[in-house]
């Protein structure tokens, strides 16, 4: 299936790739997690991002996880991340996943050689006129150092070059711009957990959340809340899954998230290098919020 900006909304899931014990991608483990989010009401899956590890697989591998996802997913969407930093290694990831089956990509800002924002604007049109599959733009600058501005965004939705977003920034002035100059024309979808329920009661029709791996459920009852105008029920539901949110990202994702994972009865294996299992330190605060979960039930 391809999707359009109107398809885009609730929840998808960011999900990690979970690993064997000799760092081998189990394929099993991944469908596993995919029919759990799906089950749990996710609209769809987003494998291979930066909580997929992305940078640490082979092309073989990305495309593997693709097909495996679409596979397991049974018809709904999987968009799976595109962090390539060239054009043509991009395309190339795009037309392998375009022929495992994917709904769209997500890819991600070209960044290390950035242009200006008219070569950002040039450069996902020619993405999009070379690949026969819909993309959503990924903006994360904390990790890339670039942003494409809210008129870029709006120029961008205008070309046909992208159906939507994923917006992962703190910057809220920003992000009311891009709402306003291009929410009515793409599905922007908030992708900072701490946010997220403000995002979605100001325009975005949902998110790609990587915390959702463990807990969709009560992320699906924050947008539900959240897109009904109903913030401070939102926000107070949202309360119960902070010290989650909070332990997971001390250190680079997904390490903290594959092991509060295993922490919670859902074990996918370690990380791959340059990153590493987390620290004493970080261990110590996902121990905490795991038994608070657990002492409130979350799911």
């Amino acid at each position: 299936m391809t999707l359009t900006h109107d398809q885009l909304s609730g929840l998808y899931t960011a999900i990690v790739t979970p690993l064997t014990g000799d760092g081998a991608v189990d394929v099993k483990a991944l469908h596993r997690l995919v029919r759990f989010q799906l089950d749990a009401g996710a609209s769809g899956i987003v494998p291979i991002g930066g909580t997929g590890e992305y940078p640490a697989l082979s092309r073989d591998e990305r495309r593997k996880i693709v097909a495996a996802c679409v596979e397991a997913a049974d018809g709904k969407p999987v968009i799976p991340g595109v962090l390539s930093t060239g054009f043509e290694d991009a395309l190339e990831a795009g037309r392998d996943f375009a022929a495992a089956g994917a709904a769209a990509v997500m890819t991600v800002t070209p960044y290390y050689a950035p242009g200006t924002q008219d070569g950002m604007r040039a450069y996902f049109r020619h993405y999009r006129d070379a690949l026969d599959l819909p993309v959503m733009l990924y903006q994360i600058p904390r990790r890339t150092t670039v942003a494409a501005f809210a008129d870029t965004v709006q120029a961008m939705a205008e070309d046909g070059s992208i159906i939507g977003m994923k917006y992962s920034s703190y910057d809220m002035p920003d992000f009311i711009r891009t709402v306003k100059y291009a929410g009515d024309k793409i599905a922007i979808l908030s992708g900072e957990e701490p946010l997220f329920a403000t995002h979605v009661a100001l325009g975005a029709r949902g998110g790609v959340l990587a915390s959702a791996t463990i807990y969709p459920k009560i992320w699906i009852e924050i947008f539900e809340l959240a897109s009904q105008g109903k913030l401070k029920e939102a926000l107070k539901l949202q309360d119960k899954v902070d010290p989650v949110v909070d332990s997971i990202y001390v250190e680079t994702n997904p390490g903290p998230l594959k092991e509060y994972m295993a922490l919670a009865g859902m074990p996918v294996g370690g990380v791959r290098l340059p990153l590493t299992g987390p620290s004493d330190q970080t261990m110590a605060k996902l121990k905490v919020a795991a038994a608070q979960a657990k002492a409130i039930s979350l799911a």
